[in-house]
């Protein structure tokens, strides 16, 4: 008889945010927010761990971008602190953010793969990035499938995946899995930015999967889903949760004896050499991102799937630089909150990385609903293979009401603007930011303005502290 123990670690969505930061929990009623995260803390439970047995590390994408550093740099910073951290594989979803090019670069400097059995070279049809890994540890053959966001050339800005296609993986999967299995592998692992929903639905088509990590939809899971034989875990994000399974497999059966949702808190002691590699990575911008700009009265987040406070904020800048009647946003999940009292310059960088410029569109009253039932079906079809956003777009000077329940392109109940039941065939002016807040195919007299979104929310926290409470701009009835 053969036993042996595995520990296996999962990141998922840690979004570049190298140090603690405020995070959002839910206490009953409301809302509260303590510090969390900081990949320090993650480096010494995951070396203490390695140092009493077996251990595998994966990260399941959404790593490279999402704070000011990380897309400075193109996420070039990040790349010691991950080597650091020593995973064994990876798959992707906002590292495409720099073009696909940059990511392979990326890739090349990394210690460990990135893995895709689903994103392709349009010119050739190959494969871009490895589809699986084999890895030995105490004494236990590892298949490591990777399934990357299928999003990135569906629901994203186009030079994310220039040259680039992207399928779900769905018809690809169970030729890897018998791959594998040709290997004699004891066990097959899938690391996946598919998103929970869409990976319980693809879970349940295949067979012979052991474990499968899942990312991109932020869900903080207490305890595995278990569906066809496989342990499915989602631990959060922004790096304020590691999830770890302590595994035995003996004779071919592998069982889960141990599910942790690890919160990184501050009894966690950092890894002192990796939080030397944050501290000389972060230094020289420290002072510019500590820089207080304003204040806010209102609890500033994205833990909400309608409306959220944090974008509120961003929305209300736009709209008071521009005269437009109606301001959009995308539904990002990523962004660590900002509890009432000072906002510095790192917060505004939080909100929107990537610093756009303010947009400005001319759209009909007809594209304005067509956007939001398209969005509204991007966010709650009853197929999660259609599910492809964030959360719900976010939009000021909007009122709509929505059966989350109905069919496709029938969910819009109600929709006003400034108070006046939408006219189709009106033209309104809307303000935005990036083509997630208003795709390119909507809208006339489309253009950028020289001031960009970290300016915009600057100038509006000048005129005096922030009220952003949610105003009910879109309600399920």
């Amino acid at each position: 008889m053969s036993t042996h123990r595995l520990t296996i670690f999962q990141l998922n969505d840690s979004h570049g945010y190298l140090e603690p930061h405020q995070e959002l929990f839910w206490a009953a009623d409301h809302a509260q927010y303590c510090m969390a995260g900081g990949y320090a803390r993650i480096a010494a439970l995951m070396s203490e761990a390695r140092q009493h047995g077996s251990v595998l590390a994966f990260d399941c994408g959404d790593t490279f971008h999402g704070t000011y550093l990380p897309v400075k740099s193109k996420g070039r910073a990040m790349l010691p602190v991950m080597n650091a951290l020593a995973f064994d594989a990876m798959t992707a979803h906002w590292e495409f953010a720099y073009g696909p090019e940059q990511l392979r670069s990326l890739s090349r400097e990394l210690k460990y793969p990135v893995l895709a059995i689903n994103c392709y070279e349009k010119n050739s049809g190959e494969l871009a990035f490895a589809p699986f890994t084999i890895l030995e540890k105490g004494g236990l053959l590892v298949g490591v499938i990777g399934i990357a966001s299928n999003i990135v050339d569906k629901a994203m800005p186009a030079h994310f995946s220039e040259g680039l296609r992207f399928t779900l993986g769905r018809e690809e999967l169970a030729g890897y899995i018998r791959q594998l299995q040709e290997e004699r592998v004891d066990l097959i692992i899938v690391v996946s930015h598919l998103g929970f929903p869409q990976d319980m639905k693809l879970a349940a088509e295949v067979t012979d999967v052991n474990i499968w990590l899942s990312g991109h939809t932020h869900n903080r899971l207490s305890r595995p889903a278990y569906v066809n034989g496989a342990a499915l875990i989602q631990s959060g994000c922004h790096g304020s949760f590691l999830g770890r399974l302590d595994l035995e497999v003996e004779n071919g059966k592998v069982r889960v004896l141990r599910h942790q949702l690890l919160l990184i808190s501050k009894d966690v002691a950092p890894h002192p050499e990796v939080e030397e590699l944050i501290h000389r990575q972060m230094q020289p911008y420290r002072e510019f991102l500590q820089r207080e700009v304003g204040r806010t009265n209102t609890a500033l987040n994205r833990s909400t799937v309608q409306e959220a406070t944090m974008d509120n904020f961003l929305l209300q800048s736009q709209l008071d630089l521009t005269d437009a009647e109606v301001a959009f946003s995308n539904g990002w999940r990523y962004g660590a909150p900002v509890p009432a009292g000072p906002v510095t310059v790192n917060d505004l960088y939080n909100i929107i990385p990537m610093n756009p410029p303010v947009s400005l569109a001319k759209l009909t009253g007809l594209e304005i609903w067509a956007m939001m039932e398209e969005n509204l079906e991007r966010t709650f079809s009853a197929n999660p293979y259609q599910q492809m956003g964030g959360y719900v777009k976010r939009c000021l000077g909007l009122n709509l009401y929505f059966k989350m329940e109905n069919p496709p392109g029938t969910r819009i109940q109600e929709l006003f603007v400034r108070g006046h039941r939408l006219q189709p065939g009106r033209v309104y002016s809307v303000a935005f930011v990036t083509s997630q807040g208003v795709p390119a195919k909507y809208g006339k007299e489309r253009k950028d303005l020289e001031v960009r979104a970290v300016e915009a929310m600057e100038r509006y926290l000048a005129k005096g502290a922030v009220k952003a409470e949610l105003r009910g701009c879109v309600m399920a009835v």
